[in-house]
């Protein structure tokens, strides 16, 4: 997969767009009423784990799908494999729904999962690719994951929102980026965007906003510095090796 920014972060083994950092995005659910649930070509990615997860919990949550919802999920099973060889959500038959989909009385849509774990029901809140959005995360041949912004026009009332109140797509995803690849790497993204002089160090707590700070937290510093502003490939990605061998020798 390539990127589609002018400069990539590797932090530990991921290889982060800039416009992660840059980009502004936040959610806008009176506006798109959750319709990224039931438009694309597919259903939402799965992590390997994730449809065990699913089956686990069904009985909490499936009460809340639609009857079209639970029939695709008793035919299908709790994923589907799409034209790409992906393991994702099932869709229900002639429709671009997700099978976990639930509507309210006025046609709202929200994933049935995450509706009962709000309310204090089961262990299971959603897959993490939905979590992620508009993050998508790839894995790459060498084993590296790339995380790229995703554009997609449904969430065009998102990124003007974000942009409106100042918040970037990391910050946004600050629960689910932290949940997914830990504490330590979103303290790294926070010290990127520092650097990048994107975001005010005024609006970061007090251990990000020193360098050494980015030592403690990421063996890979680096990597980030060397590659800020520099359009990188996947083979530029020696050079900056090297460029950290250099730095911690």
């Amino acid at each position: 997969m390539t990127m589609d920014c002018s400069s990539i972060i590797q932090i530990d083994d991921c290889l982060v767009s800039s416009e992660i950092l840059s980009e502004y995005f936040a959610c806008d659910y009176p506006k798109c009423k959750g319709c990224c649930c039931i438009i694309g070509d597919s259903g939402a990615p799965l992590e390997e784990s994730e449809p065990e997860a699913i089956e686990k919990n069904y009985a909490i949550f499936s009460g809340l799908m639609r009857p079209q919802g639970r029939d695709a999920v008793s035919r299908k099973g709790f994923f589907e494999i799409d034209i790409d060889g992906d393991m994702v959500t099932p869709l229900t038959d002639g429709s671009e729904e997700c099978a976990y989909c639930h509507f309210d009385g006025e046609g709202n849509c929200f994933c049935s999962m995450e509706k009962q774990w709000f309310q204090g029901k089961g262990d299971f809140r959603k897959p993490i690719s939905c979590w992620l959005y508009p993050i998508r995360v790839s894995v790459l041949s060498n084993g590296m994951k790339a995380l790229n912004l995703h554009r997609w026009e449904i969430c065009k009332d998102a990124f003007a929102k974000g942009r409106k109140e100042g918040i970037r797509v990391y910050q946004f995803l600050k629960e689910p980026l932290t949940q997914a690849f830990g504490e330590d790497f979103y303290r790294a993204l926070e010290c990127a965007a520092s650097q990048l002089g994107r975001v005010s160090s005024d609006t970061l707590p007090p251990e990000s906003r020193a360098f050494d700070s980015c030592i403690s937290f990421s063996a890979l510093t680096a990597e980030i510095f060397a590659s800020l502003f520099v359009a990188m490939s996947l083979d530029s990605v020696k050079r900056v090796r090297a460029a950290r061998s250099q730095y911690s020798g």
